[in-house]
């Protein structure tokens, strides 16, 4: 299974709406498993089909290192044309990263609870209730379906904060311990 290059921020393709799945065909399973190859070997708890430069409306995840305790994990998964149906809970603030913007960290908020409709590693539909840190990485990944960074939470004031870090990456002079394609 080949590593996969992780677009970095300013690639058109993070911008753009994916596309749903229309069947779970070798070519498919074969570009999954190529994601959580990736996804792990960059030390990621989450990876989505575009920060790879594809359209497909997927993405894997495997937030059990972030775990607390006391939370339930659930082992690598796999969102297939997922949809967020509903949100919900108290509004969360904690610092979120993407490998897709190396070394850049900031507070966003987000609602505690996700309820999601996907399909499984089976292409089965499934709706599950999601929280904690599972929640916040779904919406997270979720949101690069849709063509959102977790910078654009951020005010103004903000990414103006990261603005250096932005064009040394921008300029492909960011090191990172797995292979990245500046723009």
């Amino acid at each position: 299974m080949p590593i996969l290059p992780i677009v970095t921020y300013n690639d058109p393709v993070l911008r753009q709406k994916t596309t749903p799945v229309e069947a779970l065909t070798p070519e498919i399973q074969s570009f999954i498993n190529d994601m959580f190859e990736t996804m792990y070997n960059s030390d990621g708890v989450g990876l989505a089909a575009p920060q790879v430069g594809s359209l497909h409306r997927i993405f894997v995840m495997d937030a059990d290192p972030m775990a607390d305790e006391d939370e339930e994990t659930f082992g690598p998964l796999l969102f297939i044309n997922p949809e967020i149906i509903e949100k919900k809970g108290d509004k969360i603030t904690m610092d979120e990263g993407c490998l897709s913007i190396p070394e850049v960290t900031d507070k966003v908020t987000r609602p505690e609870k996700v309820v999601v409709n996907y399909r499984d590693d089976k292409f089965e539909e499934q709706t599950k209730e999601f929280d904690g840190w599972v929640a916040r990485v779904i919406q997270h990944e979720y949101d690069h379906l849709e063509g959102v960074l977790f910078i654009d939470y951020l005010s103004a004031f903000r990414r103006r904060m990261h603005k250096s870090d932005l064009k040394e990456i921008d300029k492909g002079l960011r090191e990172t311990s797995y292979p990245v394609k500046p723009k």
